[in-house]
């Protein structure tokens, strides 16, 4: 109980010390945090500082999940009165706001909110205050660098920085390579063959930005619109080929055997295959995406949490926001090259539990782009928590 007591201090001290330097910036900035740090309790207490002289505030989530979760937070840390004064809606509704004004904006996963369409909502409101929140600096340049306009980074801390002031439980990482099959071997070099043309017609050392330019340009010619469509389905066809490789299954069914006396969230890098994995293991499992209902999501999460099933299998849908500080092991069998979902997803088995250690393990396909992308997914993480 005393370390609980002193890791909330610690907590505390950290979240106010984000909040003094929002203040000292104007009002205005960003803080990038680590998951566990305890980013919706900087965004409520800035939100009960604003209000004191202001009359409306808007939080803005990226999920329906998170707009309920915010709600709670509130009654939470005792501030439920607040909510009279706020409005917490979606970035998929909220851009169509016009001439409103807010004495206190709060973005949470900001990285969500700065597509050209989202943007809208800063350009066509106004608000005294703003305070953006994220795990980490969006790696999109385009996006990277609308933050930096918009919200400047005030207060910046890891996930391992977190680890070290003992707010979030402590994490190994153990990578196991997977081999394809024969025939699945044989359509990703084919397919991989394809990717290379396609790229050399496009430019080889610039071929990503050139197939956006000419997919989005009506005066680009039959030949180049076709060299990107070819382009960017031997990417999805690849990735398809990775994603779904029977040996990650196999590997993933053992380790689930191996393991029953852990709680394990499983990562994919679609719903199908996430489908697929609980299927594998079932009754042990159940997939949990944006596939289910919310009353679906709902009752999945309380058998997890309740121990009915003890492997929780997802897409996305975990990635942000969830509190599930019992689950102690994270099996990844589909990553991204980006670095900010592994850093969410790490950071759903780092939630705090005394004496808890996070163990992760990811799966990826040996000698394919699968490994590239493990490089700069967990280039963020500090490699002494690997084994």
């Amino acid at each position: 109980m005393k370390e609980i007591l002193d890791m909330n201090k610690i907590k505390d001290v950290q979240q106010r010390k984000a909040l003094n330097c929002w203040a000292n910036s104007g009002f205005k900035g960003s803080i990038i945090a680590g998951t566990g740090f305890g980013k919706s309790r900087c965004g409520i207490l800035a939100i009960d500082y604003a209000l004191k002289t202001g009359t409306k505030a808007l939080i803005l989530v990226p999920t329906i999940q998170l707009q309920d979760q915010f709600r709670e937070e509130f009654y939470k840390w005792d501030l439920g009165h607040c909510l009279d004064n706020v409005e917490v809606l979606c970035y998929q509704s909220a851009y169509k706001l016009q001439n409103e004004h807010y004495s206190i904006v709060v973005c949470d996963e900001i990285h969500l909110g700065l597509s050209k369409e989202y943007k809208k909502f800063f350009d066509n409101n106004t608000y005294d205050k703003l305070l953006c929140m994220t795990a980490t600096v969006p790696e999109e340049q385009e996006y990277a660098n609308y933050l930096s306009k918009l919200a400047p980074t005030v207060y910046k801390v890891t996930l391992d920085q977190c680890v070290k002031l003992g707010l979030v439980s402590p994490y190994k990482i153990q990578c196991i390579p997977v081999e394809l099959t024969t025939d699945e071997r044989a359509a990703y070099k084919a397919i991989n063959n394809q990717f290379i043309r396609s790229k050399y017609v496009l430019g080889q050392f610039d071929a990503f930005s050139r197939a956006k330019y000419i997919m989005s340009t009506p005066d680009a010619t039959p030949e180049d619109k076709r060299a990107a469509a070819q382009f960017y389905q031997s990417i999805r066809e690849r990735k398809a080929i990775i994603d779904f490789a029977e040996n990650k299954v196999k590997m993933f069914k053992e380790l689930v055997i191996n393991n029953l006396d852990k709680k394990i969230l499983a990562f994919s890098g679609a719903n199908d295959f996430t489908d697929q994995l609980a299927e594998s293991v079932s009754p042990l499992a159940m997939s949990y995406h944006s596939g289910k209902t919310k009353k679906q999501r709902e009752l999945i999460l309380d058998a997890f949490k309740n121990d009915t099933i003890k492997v929780l299998c997802s897409t996305k849908a975990l990635n942000q926001g969830l509190d599930v500080p019992d689950a102690n092991m994270g099996i990844m069998c589909g990553i991204t090259s980006k670095a900010l979902p592994m850093i969410q997803r790490v950071g759903r088995l780092v939630r705090f539990k005394e004496g808890k250690t996070g163990d992760i393990i990811i799966l990826y396909v040996k000698d394919s782009q699968e490994e590239k992308w493990l490089k700069n997914s967990t280039k963020n993480l500090d490699n002494v928590n690997w084994i």
